[in-house]
C-alpha cells in the first residue's frame, strides 16, 4: 500500500504533489518524496518519515509545473532516505514512482549489474528506472511499453524523462492508477482522493494500459500500441467527505459516520409492500436467483469477516449453503467451480489485489462473480458480472469501520431477498425489515456513549493480551474486533469461537489478559 501523485499543468507542482500525498498518507507513511522539473532538470527531494517531514525540506518557492510524488509503505529494503521514492537511473534522466511488487526484480538486477549499472537503493522499484533508461531511444512511452514486457508482478508507475519535458507516462498492471482531467492541467494518482480538490473528471486505467500525459493532452494505449478511447467518469464524492471534519482522526470520523453510511446502504432498496429487497445491480433474473444452490464469498481482511457474517446469514435465514474463503487462498489454488454456485467478491476499494485476481480466476473457470464494493468505477466493480455498491462514501482510514457495517447491511438485504424467494414468510420478512431500519438509530445511541467507551479504553489500556469471544453471528465480529485492536493499538489480540476457548486458547489467559 503506497500512494502515487502526478501533475502536469501551470500551477506550482510541488504544492499540488504535497497536498495529494497528504491525502494519500494513509496508503503509506514510512517515507515520501517528489520529483519536479526545474530549469530543464529533474530535482528529486525525498525523506524518511511522514509528509510533514518531507514538507520541511521542500522549498516554498520551488519552481516547476510538472512532477510526480510518492508515499511509501516499505516492502523491499529498510525504511531510510535512499529507499524512499522517487528512484532514478544512473544518468539521472529517468525518474519514477512505483506501487506494487516486481517479482522477478532480483534476476533483472543481476543482469543490470553485469552490464555495469549501479544502484542506490535496495528496492525492487529502482530496477524499473534502469530498464527504461536502457531501452530509451527518444520515446519515453515506447521505452515504458518495452519495459512492461520484462516485468513480472504488479505495478502502477508514473515516470518522467529529462529529455521529454512537460510529459509524464503512467502504466498500470495490477495496481490502481487514475487520470484526472482539468483545465490546462492533468493529474495522475493511485486514488481519486489525492486529486478530488482539483477535478472530478477522471479516467480509470485498466490493467496493461499506458497513458501519456501533458498539461493539455492525454493518450491511452495498450501494451501492443493500440490506442484506446476511454470514458470520462464523474466522481460523486464531495471534498468535505475526505476531510477530518473536526475529528482527531479519519477512523474516528468514519466510526461516527456509520448511522448515515448504513442508511445509504439500505435506502431505496427495501420493499415494505413485499417485505423484500431490490438489488437490481445483481443482473440476475428471479429464476436465476431461485436456482442458486450454493454461495461462495471471496474476500480479504475486514471484508473477509463481513463475508463470514454474510455466509452465516445466508445459511441460517435463506437456507442456502454458503462459505467464505480468503481471496489469497483462492488465488493460488485450483478452485473447483460448480454451475449452480454464485460467487461474491467483497472489497471496500474494489482494488484489493488478491480479491481481484481470485475473481478473475473464478471467471476464467466459468463462474458468475458479483462484486460488493464501495468505490464506484473500481476494477472489481467494472469487471464483475454484476453486484451491489455499499455507498459508504470515502473511507480514508486504513482500518475499515463503516465499510464493514455497510457490507453487513448489504448481506442482510441479499439474505432476505433470497429468503423471501424461498421459504421466508411475509411476516418474517417484515420483521427483518423493521429491525434493519432501526439499526442506524441504535448505532447513534451507542456512539452517544463516547465518553463511557473512552473510559473503558483507558481502563484496559495497560493490558498486553486480549481474547475476543463470540458464538454464531458474533464469532465473525469477534475476529474483526481482534483485527482492529492489533491493527490500531499494536496489542496482541485473537478472536475465537466461545465454544473453542477451552480447546487450547484458555492456556493464554493470565493477569495480562482481560
Amino acid at each position: 500500500m503506497c500512494g502515487i501523485v502526478g501533475y502536469c499543468g501551470v500551477a506550482p507542482a510541488s504544492k499540488i504533489l504535497l497536498e495529494g500525498l497528504k491525502r494519500l498518507e494513509y496508503r503509506g507513511y514510512d517515507s515520501a518524496g517528489i520529483c519536479v522539473e526545474e530549469d530543464s532538470d529533474l530535482r528529486v527531494i525525498k525523506r524518511k518519515g511522514k509528509i510533514r517531514d518531507l514538507k520541511e525540506i521542500v522549498p516554498d518557492d520551488l519552481p516547476g509545473t510538472v512532477g510526480i510524488g510518492h508515499t511509501r509503505w516499505a516492502t523491499h529494503g529498510e525504511v531510510n532516505d535512499r529507499n524512499a521514492h522517487p528512484h532514478m537511473d544512473d544518468t539521472g534522466k529517468v525518474v519514477l514512482v512505483h506501487n506494487g511488487i516486481i517479482e522477478n526484480y532480483q534476476g533483472i538486477k543481476k543482469r543490470l549489474l553485469d552490464e555495469g549499472h549501479t544502484f542506490q537503493s535496495d528496492t525492487d522499484s529502482e530496477i524499473i528506472a534502469h530498464l527504461i533508461a536502457s531501452l530509451y531511444q527518444g520515446d519515453l512511452e515506447e521505452a515504458v511499453r518495452q519495459t512492461a514486457f520484462l516485468l513480472k508482478g504488479t505495478y502502477g508507475i508514473a515516470v518522467m524523462h529529462k529529455d521529454e519535458p512537460g510529459t509524464i507516462v503512467g502504466i498500470r498492471n495490477g495496481s490502481p492508477l487514475v487520470l484526472g482531467i482539468g483545465e490546462h492541467e492533468m493529474f495522475l494518482a493511485s486514488d481519486v482522493t489525492a486529486i478530488l480538490s482539483h477535478t472530478k473528471q477522471v479516467i480509470y486505467l485498466e490493467d496493461k494500459e499506458i497513458v501519456k500525459v501533458t498539461a493539455d493532452s492525454y493518450k491511452t494505449s495498450d501494451f501492443n500500441s493500440n490506442e484506446i478511447r476511454k470514458t470520462i467518469e464523474n466522481i460523486g464524492w464531495e471534498l468535505e467527505q475526505i476531510e477530518k471534519g473536526g475529528f482527531e482522526s479519519f477512523m474516528e470520523k468514519e466510526i461516527y459516520e456509520q448511522p448515515e453510511s448504513i442508511l445509504r446502504a439500505i435506502q431505496g432498496r427495501i420493499d415494505r409492500d413485499g417485505a423484500t429487497a431490490h438489488l437490481g445491480g445483481l443482473n440476475m433474473t428471479p429464476r436465476q436467483l431461485l436456482n442458486i444452490k450454493r454461495i461462495n464469498i471471496v474476500a480479504a481482511g475486514t471484508s473477509y469477516y463481513a463475508g463470514m457474517v454474510g455466509a452465516f446469514l445466508l445459511e441460517s435465514i435463506a437456507r442456502i449453503p454458503a462459505t467464505t474463503e480468503l481471496a489469497s487462498e483462492v488465488r493460488y489454488k485450483n478452485p473447483v467451480v460448480e454451475p449452480d454456485t454464485l460467487y461474491f467478491a467483497v472489497s471496500q476499494s474494489g482494488e484489493t489485489a488478491d480479491t481481484l485476481y481470485a475473481m478473475r480466476e473464478l471467471q476464467r473457470k466459468g463462474a458468475r462473480v458479483l462484486g460488493i464494493c464501495n468505490v464506484v468505477g473500481s476494477t472489481i466493480a467494472r469487471e464483475s458480472d454484476g453486484g451491489v455498491y455499499i455507498h459508504s462514501g470515502p473511507e480514508i482510514a486504513v482500518a475499515s469501520t463503516k465499510a464493514f457495517t455497510s457490507q453487513i447491511s448489504v448481506f442482510y438485504l441479499l439474505t432476505f431477498l433470497l429468503a423471501r424467494m424461498r421459504h421466508l414468510s411475509f411476516e418474517e420478512g417484515l420483521r427483518i425489515v423493521d429491525a434493519l431500519e432501526k439499526v442506524p438509530e441504535m448505532i447513534k445511541t451507542i456512539l452517544a456513549s463516547g465518553e463511557r467507551i473512552r473510559e473503558l479504553a483507558r481502563t484496559y489500556s495497560r493490558y498486553t493480551n486480549f481474547l475476543f469471544l463470540g458464538r454464531g453471528l458474533n464469532y465473525s465480529v469477534a475476529m474483526e474486533g481482534a483485527l482492529k485492536l492489533k491493527e490500531i493499538s499494536y496489542i496482541h489480540a485473537e478472536g475465537y469461537s466461545a465454544a473453542e476457548i477451552k480447546h487450547g486458547p484458555i492456556a493464554l489467559i493470565n493477569e495480562q489478559t482481560p
